[in-house]
């Protein structure tokens, strides 16, 4: 099959471009032939792909994301596709791979004015176009919160829907070389070994919450604050926050990384990944810290917080959130060993024994069970 994959944007350090890469090599492994629409590709482009920049047309954001779709669709009407697979919202897509939340849900409460933007009607008809229920795309979802966001918007029909399960790298999970690998990453970046190494993963740092991080650093009792080595890594720019962690004068415990593939390491060198996202459809690195039993700490509004519970391994903060949940949870963490440890074997256990790995074989499934009429 001649398979036509949409994204907007391919950097190599985004979980939505991960999980297209993980899907799209896996239907390349069965043998079918992969073509990719984008308009930004950064990083190594994969052997036996067929990548095509697509033209950038317009000033916004919005009017690049519809000259797109126009000259895509001119595309594969003198090119056909057997699939049409989206990871960004469009009409005309034969499978949605649902990375996001529901723009509908997300903007509800938004004014009057707002909702006259060309920018909102883009965003709300490209939605529309996926999830309306005279639509056929079937839609790849993440979580069961996102089906009911969907569907209480657009009444979108049962059966277009599945669930994947995560997929994450088997790299990803704790065995014994694990400690080893703790000592040497700590060692290499002059770590003591008995400073309590929090980490933060994930571009988009307002986003992902990090100002909220630093904050319930500061937040500490000297004694603990003077234990924490805070790694924060991700694709975006620090110096806000280099600067608000100067002003909460934590500066000395806090490190900036940009996105990197030595992800494990900096999980198994951490005691705590902090997650406190103002906004995350899934967020993979949860499930990422889990297998490598590292306890986490989550705002709620994260659509896979319900595994940190399901796994007992850690802390899911109550929306609406509270700086000063986040600021307890934290504290308490750190001085209570006991808690930690039990916490780091449930999240080892939940990695041994829950299907964490095989979103993109699912996904495959899904997409070359898809035929045109």
């Amino acid at each position: 099959m001649q398979l036509a994959f949409c994204i907007y944007k391919f950097f190599p350090f985004g979980g939505l471009q991960r999980d297209f890469l993980q899907i799209a090599t896996a239907c390349q492994a069965r043998g079918h032939q992969i073509r990719v629409y984008v308009l930004d590709w950064q990083g190594d482009k994969p052997a036996g792909f067929d990548i095509i920049i697509v033209p950038k047309k317009g000033l916004t954001n919005h009017s690049r994301n519809q000259a797109y779709y126009h000259w895509v669709k001119a595309h594969l009407k003198t090119n056909p596709a057997d699939c049409v697979v989206g990871f960004n919202k469009m009409p005309g897509l034969d499978v949605y791979f649902a990375g996001d939340t529901c723009f509908a849900e997300k903007t509800a409460h938004k004014g009057f004015f707002y909702k006259l933007s060309n920018r909102y009607k883009h965003y709300l008809s490209f939605e529309q176009a996926v999830f309306d229920q005279s639509s056929t795309t079937k839609i790849m979802v993440l979580t069961k919160q996102q089906i009911q966001d969907f569907k209480n918007y657009y009444h979108t029909q049962n059966e277009r829907f599945f669930l994947l399960p995560p997929g994450i790298a088997l790299d990803r999970k704790y065995s014994v070389y694990a400690p080893i690998k703790r000592e040497q990453f700590r060692h290499k970046n002059q770590i003591n070994q008995d400073d309590f190494v929090i980490v933060q993963i994930g571009s988009d740092f307002k986003r992902k919450g990090v100002d909220r991080s630093l904050k319930a650093i500061a937040a500490l009792p000297n004694e603990s604050k003077q234990k924490v080595t805070y790694l924060v890594v991700g694709q975006d720019k620090p110096e806000l926050y280099q600067k608000l962690a100067e002003e909460l004068n934590i500066a000395k415990h806090v490190r900036f990384f940009s996105g990197r593939d030595d992800i494990p390491d900096f999980l198994f060198s951490a005691d705590l990944l902090i997650h406190p996202a103002r906004q995350e459809a899934a967020g993979m690195v949860l499930i990422e810290a889990l297998a490598a039993g590292v306890p986490v700490i989550v705002s709620g509004i994260s659509g896979y917080a319900y595994h940190i519970s399901q796994a007992n391994a850690g802390i899911v903060l109550t929306e609406p959130y509270h700086q000063n949940a986040l600021d307890q949870a934290l504290a308490q963490l750190i001085n209570d060993k006991e808690q930690w440890l039990s916490w780091h074997k449930n999240a080892i256990a939940y990695g041994n024994s829950e299907d964490l790995y095989h979103l993109a074989q699912r996904a495959a499934d899904i997409i070359l069970g898809c035929h045109h009429e």
